[in-house]
């Protein structure tokens, strides 16, 4: 929530024109008529002053907008004595310029959780027992310093403990790790490397501890290459012009046309502020704000947070989205799916064997297989027996039965006649070997989700007919999970920034984005429309994106298009009643039929009905019916799962 005290300070104009109405409300009730005049009168100058000044800024840059008709009609109605409706127009002014200024601005820290998030720290070895401690990250490290990643230099030894982030880039120098790289390359699966295998920084260590050799400082290394990528993109996108502008021109003219006319032909000056004072520009200053906070607000509801008015309009107009693979349209964790046992076992006891024997094991499938074991409510073996040769198995005596867990070629060593299993795309095999004879294999994947093909299917209806994947996995599995989906073109290996070069280059635009990986920080910054699938903890991603989905939901991506749509249509709703509400009360006025003491207070009931229109976009409704459609659709869903 934002303070008074801090909203005071951010909107001083808004303030001040609250605190003098306020003022000039107890001068009324004191009798003090002329006071009321003078004070309302001269603080309108004032602010059509700074709004000149403003005005002539903004058209040096070659941006016309409606703050010449504002100013025009806080003029006509100080030269009338309509000081009354001369605070109205700038509490429109002013208070409308608050409400966009509150929309486009909620989110300015787009770096700061990326920044963040870079390692700051690194263990560096200094001494080693026996000379040791360089190959690995065990017994032989006697001596390690905690230094500033950006202390680092090539050459020195790292230490990088389980599950910590690599500080820079390096080479393995201890036999093998594994190394999660999904926040990089968007591989959902982890990455086992060897001695002398380059290492990324921003990758996450597995479950035992590696020591790399640096290859690059901080500043050179991927993850600061990364940020560097986001600064430029952001910096690229051109500003989005606000909705009214683009009716200002228009306006100003038809407004100033009649106004001058009317002078003209009665002779009477104050025919041409009586004119001004109904052709008030607030339709066009607070109704299309007042659309732009109700969308957001609904599409918070939603457990979308999207940051900025502009940012609606442009998901209105998308017409190509793009989507990161791993995370985005699979779960980004791997998870068992298929158990496949040799003739003389089944499938619960080949899960229960592997699980029992993983249990020892820092492998990063030991935790999924573990975990399905338990899912199907399966009895696991304690031992004292085990031994793990790392990224290689387990070996491990369970009662009676000696189970060997591992790679195909670990598990060859004791059951030779292993063989291989035929996976698709995204898939990793573990096999096993029990007394010496090969017992099966469970194929782990990062599997989609269950609501991407209709999220596609939702885009489509919305107009957006262009899908594209960008993924840095291999081809054959970024295109069997498109075929899944449904999406029509793939782009794979791709690095961060060529993700950042395909979406430049497309044509149909504007473009969205959606993705979560810090890997996908810089796209979703270029992109027209970056949305970031938030819900996983991609914080990067999430600072950089335009549009935040809080909601572990693919389709909110599709909804989140629809709010945009809906927004921009009632808010084009608003400035078109307002336009001819107004023109009808300026030909009237033009006739001397409306004085300006009653233009004021009609112009006043544009406003109110502009405004009411224009908060439809909240769309209780709108949502009800979303829900109920998305229901009707679950139990089949739920029965082609099953099938």
């Amino acid at each position: 929530m934002v303070s008074a005290s801090s909203a005071v300070r951010r909107y001083p104009l808004v303030a001040a024109t609250l605190a003098l109405g306020l003022i000039g409300a107890v001068l009324a009730l004191l009798g003090q008529a002329d006071a009321v005049r003078w004070l309302f009168s001269g603080y309108g100058l004032l602010i059509a002053g700074i709004e000149a000044v403003g005005m002539v800024r903004r058209l040096r840059q070659g941006t016309f907008g409606v703050d010449l008709l504002a100013i025009m009609a806080i003029i006509a109605t100080v030269l009338v004595g309509e000081y009354v409706a001369t605070m109205i127009i700038v509490l429109m002014l002013t208070g409308g310029a608050a409400l966009e200024d509150f929309a486009v601005n909620r989110a300015k820290r787009e770096l700061d959780a990326l920044l963040k998030r870079a390692p700051q720290i690194a263990h560096r070895i200094v001494a080693a027992a026996n000379g040791s401690g360089a190959a690995g990250a065990g017994p032989g490290v006697t001596d390690v310093e905690d230094v500033a990643a950006t202390d680092v230099r090539p050459g020195d030894l790292l230490l990088v403990r389980p599950a910590e982030i690599v500080p820079v880039d390096g080479e393995l120098v201890s036999d093998s790790a594994a190394f999660d790289e999904s926040s990089l390359t968007g591989e959902s699966l982890p990455v086992e490397r060897r001695t002398g295998d380059a290492i990324l920084s921003g990758s996450i260590n597995g479950q035992a501890a590696a020591t790399i050799r640096a290859t690059a400082t901080a500043a050179d290394s991927q993850y600061q290459q990364i940020i560097l990528l986001v600064e430029e993109a952001a910096a690229s996108k051109a500003p989005v012009v606000r909705l009214a502008d683009r009716y200002a021109v228009p306006f100003t003219a038809v407004s100033l046309t009649i106004a001058a006319i009317a002078w003209i032909v009665s002779g009477d000056p104050a025919r041409f502020a009586e004119v001004l004072v109904v052709a008030t520009p607030c339709p066009l200053l607070i109704s299309a704000p007042v659309a732009f906070m109700g969308g957001m607000s609904r599409a918070a509801r939603n457990g979308i947070i999207v940051k900025g008015g502009g940012v609606l309009e442009m998901l209105s107009r998308a017409k190509t989205v793009v989507f990161d693979k791993t995370g985005t349209l699979t779960h980004g964790t791997p998870a068992i799916a298929r158990v496949l046992p040799e003739l003389g076992f089944d499938q619960d006891e080949l899960l229960a064997l592997a699980a029992s024997a993983e249990q020892y094991s820092s492998h990063v499938l030991a935790a999924s297989v573990i975990s399905a074991a338990r899912t199907r409510g399966l009895e696991l073996t304690a031992t004292e027996d085990a031994n793990e040769v790392p990224a290689h198995g387990v070996v491990a005596r369970l009662g009676d039965r000696e189970v060997v867990v591992g790679k195909l070629s670990y598990v060859r060593d004791h059951a030779p006649e292993a063989v291989a299993t035929p996976l698709d795309g995204g898939e990793l095999a573990i096999y096993l070997a029990v007394d010496g004879r090969f017992a099966g294999s469970i194929v782990a994947s990062d599997k989609t989700r269950g609501n991407a093909r209709q999220t596609m299917a939702d885009f489509r209806a919305l107009g957006l007919h262009e899908t594209v994947m960008l993924t840095g996995d291999a081809r054959p599995t970024a295109e069997h999970i498109a075929e899944l989906v449904g999406i029509e073109s793939v782009q794979a290996d791709c690095l961060p920034v060529d993700k950042v070069d395909a979406v430049r280059s497309l044509p149909n635009r504007p473009v969205i984005m959606v993705g979560d990986g810090v890997n996908d920080a810089p796209v979703l910054a270029v992109a027209d429309v970056g949305i970031a699938m938030g819900a996983r903890g991609a914080t990067a991603a999430s600072e950089s994106a335009d549009v935040v989905i809080l909601i572990d939901d693919l389709s909110r991506t599709a909804r989140a298009v629809a709010i945009g749509q809906d927004t921009i249509r009632i808010a084009l709703q608003s400035i078109w009643l307002g336009i001819a509400m107004s023109v009808v009360l300026m030909v009237l006025a033009a006739f001397g039929f409306i004085p300006a003491t009653v233009g004021a207070l009609l112009q006043e009931f544009v406003d109110l009905a502009t405004i009411l229109n224009a908060l439809r976009a909240i769309g209780g409704r709108r949502d009800a019916a979303v829900q109920a459609q998305v229901a009707a659709r679950e139990p089949a869903t739920v029965g082609s799962r099953a099938r």
